[in-house]
C-alpha cells in the first residue's frame, strides 16, 4: 500500500513538473516573437540562450555530481556534440526562422509533430516495433498518418479567421502588420522550416536516448549538452552575423529575452525534463506537448493580436488527436504484452520494446534524490 501511494505521489509530481515545463517553453516562444519584432538577431539570441544555460547548469553538475562516477568518455563527448548540434544549434535556429515567417501559434502547432517524427525514426532504427498485426500497432500507424495530415491542413488551408476575444493590449504596434499579412510563400517556407526543426529535435531525442544508457547523470549530461550547443551556436552566429553591434545587450527587452530563454527556458527545463524522462519515458512526456500550443495561442491572441483560423484550429486538433492515438497504441501494447507472455509460458520471453529514454525504475518520492541518482 505504501509503495502504491508513493508511486501515485510520484506520478502527480511528474504531471505538475511537466505542466510547469510546458508553460516555461511557451514563454520562450513568446519571447522569441517579441525579440523578432524588436529587431534582435535570432541567431544571436540562440547563442546567448545556450551560453546563459551553460552558466546556470554547469555549477549544478559540479556541486551535485562531483563525487559521482560521471566520467566522460570519447563516446559520450561525441554524443554530446551531436546532441548540441541537433538540439541546440540546428533545431532552435530552424524554429525561430519559421517563427519569423509565420505566427507563434502556428509554429508551435507544427512542433507537435516532434513525437511523431521521433516515433518514425525509432521504428527505422529498430528502437521501437510497430506490431502491425496488433491493435496497438494499427493505432500507432493511424495516429502517425493523422498527424501528418493535420500538418498538411495546417500548412495549406487557412479558412475563415476566428476572433476569440477582443483586447486593447498592444505590446508592439508595428508587429501586427508582420503577423497578419504573411504571404502564402512565407507560410509554406515557414512550414518547411518548422518541419525541419521537428526532424532535428526528433534526432535529438534519439541521441539523448542513447546517451542516457551510457551516461545516466542528469546534471552532467545537461551541462554537456548546453556547453556543446553554446559553442556550435556561437560559431555559427559569428560566421553568419557580421554585424557585431547585434551582440550588444542593454537593460531592455533583449536582455530579458536572453535571461529568460537561457536560465528558465533551457537551464531549468532541460534538467526537469531529463528527470521526467528518466522516470516516465519520452512518450508520457510528449503527452504534455499540446499544452504549449494552448498557452501560446492564448498569449499570442492577447499581446500579438494573432488571429486563429479554421485551418489552424482544425489542423492543430488533428495533430493532437494523432499524437494521442499513437500514445494510446503504445499503452495498449504494454497492457497486452503480459497477457501474451502468460498465455504461452513455454515460449522464451520476447524482449520488451525499448523506450527512447531508459526509465529509472527506482521511483523515489524525493525528486532531488531521483535527479541526483
Amino acid at each position: 500500500m505504501g509503495n502504491r501511494m508513493c508511486e501515485i505521489a510520484e506520478r502527480m509530481k511528474v504531471v505538475i513538473v511537466l505542466s510547469v515545463v510546458q508553460a516555461a517553453l511557451a514563454g520562450v516562444i513568446v519571447f522569441y516573437k517579441l525579440a523578432v519584432i524588436e529587431g534582435m538577431s535570432m541567431r544571436v539570441l540562440i547563442a546567448y540562450r545556450f551560453i546563459f544555460a551553460t552558466a546556470s547548469v554547469t555549477p549544478l553538475a559540479f556541486i551535485y555530481e562531483r563525487d559521482g562516477k560521471a566520467n566522460l568518455t570519447w563516446k559520450v563527448i561525441f554524443l554530446g556534440v551531436l546532441s548540441g548540434l541537433f538540439g541546440g544549434a540546428l533545431g532552435p535556429n530552424l524554429f525561430i526562422a519559421s517563427l519569423s515567417l509565420t505566427s507563434s501559434t502556428y509554429a508551435t502547432a507544427v512542433s507537435n509533430l516532434v513525437p511523431i517524427a521521433t516515433f518514425i525514426f525509432a521504428v527505422i532504427l529498430r528502437m521501437e516495433r510497430v506490431g502491425i498485426k496488433r491493435v496497438g500497432g494499427h493505432a500507432k500507424v493511424m495516429g502517425t498518418f493523422l498527424s501528418i495530415g493535420g500538418a498538411m491542413i495546417l500548412t495549406f488551408y487557412k479558412g475563415k479567421e476566428i476572433i476569440l476575444w477582443s483586447t486593447n493590449i498592444n505590446v508592439i504596434e508595428h508587429g501586427q502588420q508582420h503577423t497578419q499579412h504573411a504571404t502564402v510563400a512565407d507560410q509554406v517556407l515557414g512550414s518547411l522550416l518548422a518541419l525541419g526543426s521537428c526532424v532535428a529535435f526528433a534526432i535529438w531525442y534519439i541521441i539523448q536516448a542513447k546517451m542516457s544508457e551510457i551516461y545516466p547523470f542528469t546534471y552532467s549530461a545537461s551541462a554537456l549538452f548546453c556547453v556543446t550547443a553554446s559553442i556550435q551556436a556561437t560559431v555559427y552566429t559569428i560566421i553568419t552575423e557580421r554585424n557585431w553591434s547585434a551582440w550588444k545587450l542593454g537593460w531592455n527587452l533583449r536582455l530579458l529575452s536572453v535571461v529568460y530563454t537561457g536560465l528558465v527556458g533551457t537551464g531549468l527545463t532541460v534538467v526537469l525534463m531529463s528527470w521526467c524522462l528518466r522516470l516516465r519515458g519520452p512518450l508520457f512526456v510528449s503527452i504534455f506537448n499540446p499544452l504549449t500550443l494552448v498557452y501560446v495561442a492564448v498569449v499570442g491572441s492577447l499581446i500579438f493580436n494573432e488571429k486563429l483560423s479554421i485551418g489552424s484550429i482544425l489542423g492543430s486538433v488533428i495533430i493532437v488527436i494523432g499524437v494521442y492515438v499513437v500514445l494510446w497504441g503504445k499503452a495498449k501494447e504494454k497492457k497486452t504484452r503480459p497477457a501474451q507472455l502468460a498465455a504461452a509460458p513455454e515460449q522464451p520471453a520476447e524482449p520488451e520494446t525499448v523506450d527512447l529514454v531508459i526509465q529509472d525504475t527506482n521511483l523515489s518520492c524525493d525528486p532531488s534524490k531521483a535527479i541526483s541518482s
